[in-house]
């Protein structure tokens, strides 16, 4: 049995755990990432793709925590997609150079005022009629339409410009949770079929997956929260692009949309928002219905081609907060030789590389080892995975 030596292994590979890879290796740690399943499968594909800049949460009319943590994120994901910026993701498709926020009638003034402040100058913009995209050129569209500074990216495309040029440090493995061996609460190593992996920190980004893991490590604290969804899809033949919330006087979207393409040329519109949160105990045929209906009274001259409804829950993983609510940033907690983390948004993922990082630094962990990465290429490495549009909506 064969070990290899490394300074990092990163256990998850979604966005998240990619992204740490690329930086890690960048700043001259040697690095292993483990996958037990396909790269993004279980929350990262399933995202949107929205680069947030927190205005949506600012719809009460303040700058929250959240709102002012995750402002600089569309900034660094833009000079990465554009080649000049701390990694190379020039090969990553855009769905859409900006996201919108439309209201079914009016906003009143105080909103009205709030985004046209200095405090969102740069974030926000009004859209004059003859600039707004198609779906809100229709003379019955009677609300407010603004221009949100944040890319929609094609998750898919992201997470291979971040795999590629890695793949031999990137193992499949098929035990889990992995067979580790611990002692003192610490890991010890890895044991795999092939050989045993040891390292100096071992890095949870993993979403639902570090929970099994910090039970096998009984680690009490920091503890994972769950907060549900139920997201809604359509797929149809119609060319009608959409990448907009729908807001109203509440604090969150009613429904927000994304538009992907399907593998036939098809697109799919991809309903999350309020209708996603609060349908979480509805049944399939409940929230397809209250898609439906809601779509029918937001953009009533809509009229999907050819329209294929579906739905699936998905659970975001997370550091437990006091009565479930939402994280306002990436978390990292050192636990022993590990660090727990969770990114908590797919636009914070720059950020937890840069939390991670500086826990190194602290914890003075520098490069000292170099795994035999022509044995570890030889290994089984995850698939991509596919929009869960491809499996459910044919």
């Amino acid at each position: 049995m064969q070990t290899i030596k490394t300074d990092l292994v990163i256990l998850g590979g979604g966005i998240a755990g990619l992204w740490l890879l690329n930086r890690v290796l960048q700043q001259g740690y040697d690095a292993l990432l483990l996958e037990s399943d396909t790269l993004g499968g279980a929350q990262s594909v399933r995202s949107q793709g929205i680069i947030h800049g927190g205005t949506k949460y600012a719809l009460n009319g303040v700058l929250t925590q959240a709102s002012s943590s995750i402002a600089d994120m569309p900034s660094r994901w833009r000079a990465c997609i554009e080649g000049n910026g701390e990694l190379d993701l020039s090969t990553a498709n855009i769905l859409s150079e900006a996201h919108y926020m439309w209201s079914k009638a009016s906003l009143g003034s105080k909103m009205t005022t709030f985004f046209a402040s200095k405090a969102l100058k740069g974030r926000v913009e009004t859209v004059p009629p003859e600039q707004r995209p198609d779906v809100f050129s229709n003379p019955g569209f009677r609300g407010n339409l603004y221009r949100l500074n944040e890319i929609v990216l094609d998750v898919p495309s992201v997470i291979e410009a971040l795999a590629k040029p890695h793949l031999e440090r990137i193992i499949k493995v098929t035990a889990n949770p992995l067979p580790l061996r611990t002692e003192n609460g610490e890991i010890q190593g890895i044991q795999l079929p092939q050989l045993r992996i040891e390292a100096q920190r071992y890095i949870t980004t993993a979403g639902e997956g570090t929970e099994p893991l910090l039970q096998q490590l009984n680690i009490k604290q920091p503890q994972m929260q769950r907060r549900p969804l139920h997201m809604v899809m359509v797929r149809h033949s119609s060319d009608l692009p959409t990448f907009a919330h729908c807001i109203s006087s509440g604090s969150k979207p009613i429904v927000t949309i994304t538009t992907h393409p399907a593998s036939n040329g098809e697109q799919v519109w991809y309903l999350g928002g309020d209708l996603a949160e609060t349908g979480v105990n509805l049944s399939a045929e409940q929230q397809i219905k209250k898609a439906q209906k809601l779509i029918a009274e937001l953009l009533p001259w809509v009229e999907l081609k050819n329209a294929r409804w579906a739905c699936f829950h998905i659970n975001r993983a997370e550091p437990k907060q006091s009565s479930l609510t939402r994280p306002d940033s990436a978390f990292a907690q050192a636990a022993g030789n590990c660090i727990i983390s969770w990114p908590t948004k797919l636009a914070l993922a720059p950020d937890l590389a840069d939390q991670i990082l500086t826990m190194l630094s602290e914890q003075n962990i520098a490069p000292e080892n170099r795994a035999d990465t022509v044995l570890t290429g030889q290994l089984p490495h995850p698939d991509i995975a596919e929009p869960v549009w491809e499996t459910l909506l044919c």
